[in-house]
């Protein structure tokens, strides 16, 4: 089970519970992970004594989510071993099966019973995102889609040039070696309301091009800041810090855990 930074339990728990549904996407290849993930789905990568998406189970049931649907594609008999078809860390497990590749929306078309508001999200994310609070932000601005969102530094890999000194465009002005600038990027995880499903055609759509679809709509799309642990896994050192940050915290509370790491890990 889920233990140190990435256990909510110790929190959530003692909260009030209603029935929740989520829907876990979890059929991509992992192209960014190879080699690892020619043997492996992605979201079966391996922390510590467990796999990722053992933990993000865990969270979800933390959360008061008690029926997951998995989107499975890629390897999809390995994390049917792995996870089964019964209850998993004492959530309902039922799959959807991807006969071929639909994107990051188009799987939402497939699965049965999204009649209110739900979570969807990739299978590789870890955070200590509270579900509960995205699901309530949601609920409150009336949206049909928000996204949870974090601000992330993005390393550009060349030098930079500034030009346009005295209006020449070939005269340079200065020059940046490699800069960081800060981006709000999407954490792929998502809340929804079943309305949103009628924007999703049939096919390969990905989560960019419904919220085209719903801006293009006039339909209210938001946004969830959150400043907390996010680690998204399809990134090598993204993996590689998660990792490490399981075998640092150790067993625990999960406050104490990320206390511990604020300043051992970068978010």
């Amino acid at each position: 089970m889920t233990e140190g930074i990435f256990d909510l339990s110790s929190e959530l728990l003692r909260r009030p519970q209603h029935p929740l549904r989520a829907v876990v996407l979890a059929g991509g290849k992992g192209t960014r992970l190879a080699p690892f993930t020619s043997i492996l789905p992605k979201p079966l990568m391996p922390i510590g004594e467990t796999t990722i998406l053992e933990l993000v189970l865990g969270q979800l049931r933390a959360s008061g989510i008690s029926e997951v649907a998995l989107c499975v594609g890629y390897l999809s008999h390995l994390i049917k071993a792995v996870i089964g078809n019964r209850a998993h860390c004492g959530v309902g497990i039922t799959y959807v099966e991807e006969d071929t590749a639909l994107g990051t929306a188009g799987p939402l078309r497939l699965v049965p019973g999204l009649t209110s508001s739900f979570i969807a999200m990739n299978g590789d994310v870890l955070t200590t995102l509270d579900y509960n609070a995205l699901l309530e932000h949601h609920r409150e601005h009336g949206n049909l889609l928000t996204i949870a969102t974090r601000e992330r530094p993005i390393k550009i890999d060349y030098g930079v040039l500034h030009l346009g000194l005295n209006g020449s465009a070939s005269r340079v002005c200065a020059y940046v070696e490699k800069p960081e600038v800060t981006s709000v990027v999407s954490m792929g995880i998502y809340a929804l309301e079943p309305e949103a499903l009628q924007y999703i055609p049939e096919g390969y759509f990905d989560v960019p091009d419904l919220v085209h679809a719903l801006l293009e709509a006039g339909e209210p799309v938001g946004a969830y800041p959150f400043d907390g642990l996010w680690f998204d896994i399809g990134q090598r050192d993204d993996y590689e810090e998660a990792v490490a940050a399981w075998l640092a915290s150790g067993p625990g509370s999960a406050d104490q855990a990320q206390a511990d790491l604020r300043g051992v890990v970068s978010p």
